[in-house]
């Protein structure tokens, strides 16, 4: 009689913890539904090899451009022991994609003060879109230890009061442009 009552109360707690493990599940899956949260998935590849030669990441395509539609573009590449380019103007307000790959070996970057992070890969371009509200310089290092001279590896994401935005005829913009 009371191995039978055991077995009844394992059984009530295996549907317990069943349930709570099914709660949990259904609870993350909704919540990311509904917040439109997903992984870093942009699944691009580039050949680090050749990526300075043609294409999007070249040295003349590389830093801020203004879009048609009032977006902003930045390119830039992680490279051992630098980002290239080294200060990169947005506007305060719009949103900005920022697309970066590596040649050589993984890095990432967090804009501080922002909720600007990735990882950066070698072979796959990591593309992010957000908007800085607050106008100012934000310190941009590299977060992946990535050899010897990591310590020196950041740059500068300058935030442009809207009123300053001016690019040049091309639509790039350059921290040289900023008054």
């Amino acid at each position: 009689m009371d191995e039978k009552r055991i077995v009844r109360s394992e059984l009530r707690w295996v549907f317990v913890v069943a349930a709570a493990v099914t709660l949990m599940l259904v609870v993350i899956v909704a919540t990311t539904l509904a917040n439109a949260l997903h992984p870093p998935s942009n699944v691009e590849t580039i050949d680090p090899a050749t990526l300075h030669i043609a294409g999007e990441f070249t040295e003349a395509n590389l830093g801020t451009q203004e879009n048609a539609d009032g977006t902003v573009t930045v390119r830039l590449i992680a490279t051992q022991y630098a980002f290239v380019p080294r200060c990169l103007p947005v506007p305060e307000g719009r949103p900005v994609s920022i697309r970066v790959t590596s040649p050589d070996v993984i890095h990432g970057f967090i804009v501080a003060g922002t909720n600007a992070n990735t990882m950066v890969v070698p072979g796959f371009v990591a593309e992010l879109t957000t908007e800085f509200d607050e106008p100012g310089d934000h310190l941009m290092p590299c977060h992946e230890y990535c050899g010897l001279g990591h310590s020196n590896m950041w740059a500068v994401l300058r935030v442009v009061p809207e009123e300053e935005w001016i690019p040049d005829a091309n639509g790039r913009m350059t921290c040289e442009l900023v008054p």
